[in-house]
């Protein structure tokens, strides 16, 4: 008996379900609804063209398969997308995209709705948000007059202001942003989103942490909303991205942020994006996403200097009313040269000890305040420091522990950079393996396991492993 459109794709869907991950046939086929079955070409509907592209990019393969096997070697495949109306399921627009010639696919022309906006979900609020009312999670302290400018970083906030009075219209699309912590790049970033709010209140602008993006995207994966996720991110004018660094080895958030910049660039929407380091050392990142982080400027901000921290601590006591003596700001510019925040942390401890005592700052009392912090401040740690130390620790290069050598010495150096990785830093198991050898999470955690039970069983190593602990926290 000859199978209807229902019953090929309902055997399509069991022959593919067997060789994939069972989230990713979750996530792009269960959606899916067959409309027809005529001259060997079934018709299927996808909710977005993003369907498409992701299923022509990964899953073509097993899907011709299975369409040969129950409709036979002419079988071809018709893509109808349709994007829900409000809330309505049945209700939608038709659009076409351009037939892939690498498969064996046609695709359906049908003339497209005009002038309807589908409801869009917002993830930071609630669903049937407008565009207009889209909070665009900014500091209003962030602003280009509160940001002290140096030799550090002026280049970075010329570009930022030029992006700011035109953005998606410069050749700064995307704008990168990159440099330590704690240095001003999510101020700098921000004060783009507030410029932009000022001139052109009408613009849609968002500002999202990068880990605040990856959440919402793994919540629409579990609740089966992603088109809803894309729509909303589809739509903004003006995209602030911070720490993207932390995509590393997150496959799945990275393809759907590749597809969102695309949509946004070729709208001539802008994207700032901010990292701790440039595109080009960026590691757990997909190249076609890094060679598009590149495709507009990429700003270096660096620490400030000694003339950049004495504006920055003066600056901070006008505007904040705080009495302080230029004794005071310069013994705090000379001996706090990490980054602002730490200098801003400082002069605050300082305010609070001058009201509790109701007395005033004087270079004793910062005296005070700065051996405290430099000797109680911990080194922020980082998967590079740690691998660094463990390097120096046993005479090796930093290189080596990136080769594919099996040498015992520099598998063991590489075992123990994973170890202390996970334990001391926040970074994901990918993220670290991305960062120690190209590996993957399994990797990484078979070298804790091997470290721990070396720890356990070899008391020369367990010294070994405390002196390199002691390094590292001092």
């Amino acid at each position: 008996m000859k199978l209807d459109h229902k019953g090929v794709w309902s055997s399509c869907l069991e022959f593919i379900k067997q060789s994939i991950d069972p989230v990713a046939f979750q996530t792009w086929f269960e959606p899916i609804v067959p409309l027809k079955l005529k001259n060997d070409v079934l018709t299927i509907q996808v909710p977005s063209l993003y369907f498409y592209e992701i299923i022509e990019e990964q899953y073509i393969s097993p899907l011709r398969s299975a369409l040969r096997n129950y409709i036979g070697d002419n079988a071809k495949l018709e893509y109808s997308v349709v994007m829900a109306k409000g809330r309505k399921k049945e209700a939608g627009v038709t659009l076409n995209f351009p037939t892939s010639n690498k498969t064996d696919v046609r695709n359906k022309a049908v003339d497209p709705v005009q002038n309807h906006q589908p409801s869009i979900k917002n993830p930071f609020v609630i669903p049937g948000i407008k565009k207009l009312d889209v909070d665009p999670q900014l500091n209003l302290q962030y602003t280009f007059e509160n940001f002290v400018e140096g030799d550090c970083n002026r280049l970075a906030r010329a570009a930022s202001l030029t992006v700011a009075k035109n953005p998606g219209k410069t050749a700064f699309n995307p704008l990168f942003l990159y440099g330590s912590s704690g240095i001003g790049k999510t101020h700098l970033a921000q004060a783009i989103g507030i410029e932009v709010k000022e001139r052109s209140p009408d613009k849609t602008v968002l500002y999202v942490s990068a880990n605040k993006f990856q959440t919402q995207y793994t919540d629409s994966i579990r609740s089966n909303s992603l088109n809803d996720f894309l729509n909303f991110y589809q739509m903004i004018d003006v995209l602030i991205l911070d720490d993207i660094q932390e995509f590393a080895g997150k496959t799945g958030t990275q393809n759907t942020f590749f597809h969102i910049f695309n949509h946004l660039h070729q709208s001539g929407k802008q994207l700032v994006l901010t990292s701790d380091q440039a595109p080009a050392d960026l590691q757990g990142m997909e190249d076609r996403l890094l060679s598009r982080f590149k495709w507009g400027l990429s700003a270096d901000i660096k620490a400030p200097d000694f003339e950049t921290r004495i504006d920055i601590l003066t600056h901070k006591t006008r505007k904040d009313g705080i009495k302080v003596t230029q004794d005071v700001i310069h013994y705090l510019a000379s001996h706090i040269n990490t980054n602002v925040r730490e200098l801003e942390g400082a002069l605050i401890s300082l305010l609070f000890l001058s009201t509790v005592n109701k007395d005033e700052i004087t270079l004793e009392t910062a005296r005070n305040v700065v051996e405290k912090l430099v000797r109680t401040q911990q080194r922020e740690m980082s998967v590079d420091f740690i691998k660094q130390t463990v390097c120096n620790y046993y005479g090796l290069d930093v290189e080596s522990l990136q080769s594919k050598t099996r040498k015992r010495e520099i598998v063991q150096a590489r075992q123990i950079a994973m170890y202390f990785s996970k334990s001391l830093t926040n970074n994901s198991l990918s993220a670290i393996g991305s960062k120690i050898g190209k590996k993957d999470h399994a990797t990484v955690l078979h070298a804790c396991k091997t470290i721990s039970n070396l720890i356990e069983t070899d008391k020369e190593f367990k010294s070994q492993i405390r002196e390199i602990e002691a390094q590292l926290k001092q």
